[in-house]
């Protein structure tokens, strides 16, 4: 179970969350603390630069969606690195809005 386990569980079921997640890896983008609402979404409406609140290799970030190719989505931070692929099964939510 990871940080985002309670809020994964809930956009299952329909639900929009909000959250203040911590790190630096975001920076410029979504500040650490900062209020995050993230609702479910549709994958096929995602889009390169969305942020979402995804999985990738076990592991739960807010990161963004730095590539789209052949129904997999390619999962980084805001500083470059590449966290690697995702189907579709990985991407739980889309963040809406951030204060």
């Amino acid at each position: 179970m990871g940080w985002a386990s309670r809020y994964i569980a809930r956009l299952a079921l329909g639900e929009v969350v909000s959250f203040r997640p911590q790190g630096q890896s975001m920076a410029g983008r979504v500040e650490s603390g900062s209020l995050c609402t993230v609702e479910p979404i549709d994958v096929s409406r995602l889009v390169v630069g969305d942020v979402v609140l995804c999985t990738v290799r076990g592991r739960q970030f807010l990161h963004l969606v730095k590539a789209i190719r052949d129904g997999r989505f390619q999962i980084g931070n805001n500083h470059g690195h590449v966290n690697g692929w995702v189907t579709g099964d990985g991407i739980h939510g889309r963040l809406v809005s951030t204060e």
